[in-house]
């Protein structure tokens, strides 16, 4: 048999998806700053909110069309509630605690969806 795959705690591995534990993430000091500043110049890049919405929600889809089905919501909405969901996310990454509700929060709005590993490796 295969031998079970062992996750470090808290330790972001963007190769494998884990579906058998979920830990708190931390992150090092300068990575959290990278990343919020990153994600706050993309918002000022944007002329509004949902400029910036549609722009992240069209990208996602040019990149993995076939979740494309799995949305019934109109898009300008779906759009805004990925560019919050993220933002929370990434305002959230100083605090793993924190990061771990906002997670698991948006992870419970997604149980009516069919999430597997390939699809979570498309979104990625």
């Amino acid at each position: 048999g295969e031998a079970p795959q062992v996750f470090a705690e808290g330790v972001y591995n963007a190769e494998t998806i884990n579906d058998e534990v979920f830990e708190e993430l931390r992150l090092p000091p300068d990575v959290t700053t990278e990343v919020q500043s990153a994600w706050a110049a993309f918002q000022r890049s944007a002329e509004s909110e949902e400029f910036a919405a549609e722009s992240l929600y069209s990208a996602m889809l040019d990149a993995a069309p076939g979740l494309q089905p799995m949305f019934k919501t109109p898009r300008a909405i779906l759009a805004l509630r990925l560019l919050r969901g993220i933002g929370a996310v990434v305002g959230g990454l100083q605090d793993p605690k924190s990061l771990k509700g906002t997670t698991e929060a948006l992870g419970f709005r997604h149980l009516d969806y069919e999430v597997t590993a390939p699809r979570v490796a498309l979104f990625r």
